[in-house]
């Protein structure tokens, strides 16, 4: 008896994942799918394809940060002495490698910048740089330059970190022995990817997020957008311990695990929602024009988001998972990973694609109406001088003004403006005319997402399930000589 149970440990320990056929050509189906929604958006989109770039950079992100954040996780818990996640890090070191991909993936964005092949930014357009005061005060900050070296430095430091995490773990499954060096070594780099995560993530959301809404500042946006993809990437990790669990896999991964994760997503579910409620509180009892109008656009004009958010992101996930069974239940678990998951990329939808949508299609107004339509592919962004003043002075009013009530009045007719001009230059294209709704402002793929919308982000998902599988597939499963993965075995919830 006791031979057949060192035999089946032995086993066990050099397990490898396998994805099934059907898997596989499941995942590569919905890669498929992907691809043809963006190639859909792209011959339907309007002429700065508004709508194909912001899918990209939407799921880009989002998927980016469920990465970096599985790293910090990892991070965070070696360096705390954790055991309880040892028995499936090794789904949390996959995760983790998906950066080199999305290098890839935010240098293709950043090129646009500089060869003018989106127009998502703002404060990339030399006219408005030049003219407009508060995006030029902020041009040392927001150039091409810098957002580009910055990106090739943050993902460069991160991808080092997740790869020499990743070797040490896998070296110490065939070397590691009683003096716990490889372990000493994954404390070491640990202690140095947290900070390095905290920091650089901050500037890096700022950068790739914030300044969509060049205008707008916060300082919980940080906090917030990090503790969005944090509780995303839980839902995820539920959602594939379960899926491989069924598979044979990772037994040793049981109800006390999936009971702990259950406990995260709740907690961390309050936790974004205190950020939220943190930065909705800040910025309306601040009253300043440039701050409030972020949100009194989004509540005015997206609705439906506004709200989804809140009962997608809390909501729902605090009544389900309140109950401490519910959080070993496999069914409440598998639905509330689903609704989390698909709630905060709904969290990063109305992030992206409001202040973007306004840009391109204040662009689109203004060179309409200087019959200058057809050659928005062919030369740079322009914009007049006398709208850049305009919009220069109205951001001054928010800015100087005695009143702050006044300061919100005028932030808010100036918005209204120029929401409405972007819709309606929007409409005058006509690539969207089957999805504006006359004089609702309705746009398809930006007001709510659209099937197309939602095929990308399967496409995009689909994508980053099959390197996870693939890199969960490259090392044994069992991490057999981390010295906490006794720990994890006997992990008992109290």
């Amino acid at each position: 008896m006791a031979d057949l149970h060192h035999t089946s440990s032995a086993q066990t320990s050099s397990q490898r994942f396998e994805l099934t056929t059907t898997a596989r050509t499941v995942l590569l189906s919905g890669v498929g799918l992907g691809v043809l929604s963006l190639l859909l958006v792209f011959f339907n989109d309007d002429p700065f394809h508004t709508r194909f770039w912001t899918n990209i950079l939407l799921n880009t992100l989002f998927f980016t940060g469920i990465a970096l954040f599985a790293l910090f996780k990892y991070s965070a818990g070696v360096v705390a002495f954790g055991g309880w996640f040892v028995g499936f890090k090794r789904i949390w070191e996959a995760y983790s490698l998906f950066l080199i991909v999305s290098l890839i993936l935010l240098l293709v964005l950043a090129g646009g910048l500089y060869l003018g092949y989106h127009h998502l930014y703002h404060w990339n357009d030399a006219a408005t740089a030049s003219s407009d005061r508060i995006i030029s005060g902020k041009s040392g900050f927001l150039n091409k330059n810098f957002f580009t070296f910055f990106t090739i430095v943050a993902l460069g430091i991160w991808i080092y970190l997740a790869r020499k995490l990743r070797s040490i773990s896998l070296d110490e499954d065939v070397r590691g022995d009683a003096s716990y060096s490889h372990h000493k070594k994954l404390r070491h780099y640990s202690s140095l990817a947290l900070p390095l995560i905290g920091f650089l993530s901050a500037a890096f959301f700022w950068l790739w997020l914030m300044s969509l809404d060049a205008h707008w500042y916060s300082t919980m946006f940080a906090w917030y957008s990090s503790a969005s993809v944090f509780v995303a990437m839980l839902a995820l990790t539920i959602g594939i311990i379960l899926y491989v669990k069924s598979k044979g896999y990772l037994q040793e991964v049981t109800a006390e695990h999936l009971h702990d994760l259950g406990k995260y997503t709740f907690a961390f579910s309050i936790f974004w929602t205190y950020l939220w409620f943190s930065q909705y509180m800040l910025i309306w009892y601040g009253n300043i024009g440039e701050e409030t109008i972020y949100f009194r656009t989004r509540f005015d004009h997206y609705k439906v988001l506004f709200y989804a958010n809140l009962v997608l992101n809390f909501l729902l996930p605090f009544l389900i998972l309140m109950r401490n069974d519910t959080k070993r239940k496999t069914g409440t678990l598998v639905l509330v990973a689903i609704l989390v998951f698909f709630g905060h990329w709904i969290d990063f939808f109305q992030m992206v694609k409001p202040g973007a949508l306004h840009t391109s299609h204040e662009l689109i107004e203004n060179r309409s109406s200087m019959g200058q339509l057809e050659q928005l592919e062919a030369k740079p962004m322009e914009v007049s001088q006398e709208e850049e003043s305009h919009a220069g002075a109205a951001a001054d009013t928010g800015h100087t003004g005695a009143v702050a009530g006044q300061n919100m009045d005028t932030a808010h007719s100036a918005s209204e403006q120029a929401h409405e001009a972007s819709t309606e230059g929007h409409a005058s294209t006509g690539n969207h005319g089957e999805d504006t709704h006359g004089g609702s402002g309705f746009v398809a793929g930006f007001t709510l997402p659209g099937l197309l919308d939602l095929g990308v982000m399967i496409g995009f998902l689909a994508g980053f399930l099959l390197f996870v599988f693939r890199e969960m597939g490259k090392a044994p499963l069992v991490p057999k000589n981390d010295p906490y993965y006794s720990e994890s075995l006997h992990h008992h919830v109290m």
